[in-house]
């Protein structure tokens, strides 16, 4: 006989288990997960001290020092007065129109030449294209000074050999750093000499990069060397072109050690640069709160100069 089942209503309900829940890390699991995560930190560490050191804290104290006034030790602090003074000083302005002058001349030119020897080195049709690369480069590793010193010698107006050689080809010959247009044009001809293989070799790098597809298109479509040129290599080499026109404007703006050299911004200012006048306020005549003004507005003038440059030449959507 079978025990009867017992019913529903006195049924015990089973015991609903709760859901097992994750344990908490415990400390030495936390401690783990933070040296994960401050690894990279500790390795940018050496990096931002050294920038901070170097960098940060130099533009910071520079800042504070152009609103400052005074030579040497007799400083006080005249606020804006730097800043405004820069304005009413003749010489800041015969610096920077000497600057300007150079740059409008020498960095053009500079570029033309550049790209016209990257699409001559680029051609199947140069033989010993590595040797000549080389040359056109080398004069981009002479040191600056060395490079100053020797165009003295060679733009000597009564021995310098460019002299010689215009006399011997029966050509006037140039009064290289009497005259004040033509030391700004020794200044321009040092400047290319030095820097247009650098360029060379940029725009080297960026027609390599250029598809060999695009120019046979433009050869079907029955285009010439000059239009292919104008159409194919000038707008695929067009963020090239951006990034050397802004780096060379800038430093030839900061421009220095070459008129510092040849001509020690002479005869009559007629060299004279910003950064020229800036060292001479700063380290001739000890002005450090004027000197750091002339710096902030040269940065103020790099600045906007290159956002107009990537306005005018940068990419659009």
């Amino acid at each position: 006989m079978t025990a009867a089942a017992p019913s529903v209503e006195g049924r015990t309900p089973p015991r609903r288990t709760p859901l097992a829940t994750a344990p908490l890390p415990d400390a030495r699991v936390r401690r783990a997960r933070l040296r994960r995560r401050a690894v990279p930190y500790l390795l940018l560490t050496p990096a931002l001290l050294l920038f901070g050191v170097f960098k940060a804290y130099p533009i910071v104290s520079s800042m504070l020092l152009s609103l400052t006034g005074g030579t040497g030790n007799a400083t006080h602090s005249p606020g804006l007065a730097n800043y405004r003074r820069l304005l009413d000083d003749p010489l800041f302005w015969t610096a920077l129109g000497n600057t300007a002058r150079i740059l409008v001349v020498q960095v053009p030119v500079m570029l033309a030449l550049a790209l016209l020897l990257a699409v001559g080195l680029n051609t199947a049709l140069v033989r010993w294209r590595v040797v000549w690369r080389l040359g056109v480069f080398m004069p981009t590793v002479t040191g600056l000074v060395a490079t100053g010193i020797l165009f003295s010698f060679l733009l000597n107006t009564n021995n310098g050999a460019v002299n010689k050689a215009l006399d011997a080809i029966g050509l006037p010959t140039v009064d290289w750093f009497g005259s004040g247009f033509w030391s700004r044009m020794a200044i321009v001809v040092v400047l290319t000499w030095h820097y247009t293989g650098y360029n060379a070799v940029i725009y080297l790098a960026g027609l390599q990069g250029i598809p060999r597809e695009l120019y046979e298109a433009a050869m079907v479509d029955g285009a010439g060397p000059v239009r292919r040129f104008l159409s194919v290599t000038v707008p695929a080499l067009r963020p090239v072109l951006l990034f050397t026109v802004v780096l060379s404007t800038i430093g030839t703006l900061q421009l220095f050690d070459e008129p510092y050299v040849l001509t020690r911004g002479g005869p009559d200012n007629a060299t004279l640069t910003v950064s020229m006048y800036l060292y001479d306020n700063g380290f001739r005549y000890f002005d450090f709160g004027y000197a750091s003004a002339i710096a902030y507005a040269l940065t103020l003038i790099v600045s906007v100069l290159g956002a107009v440059q990537m306005r005018l030449m940068g990419e659009r959507e």
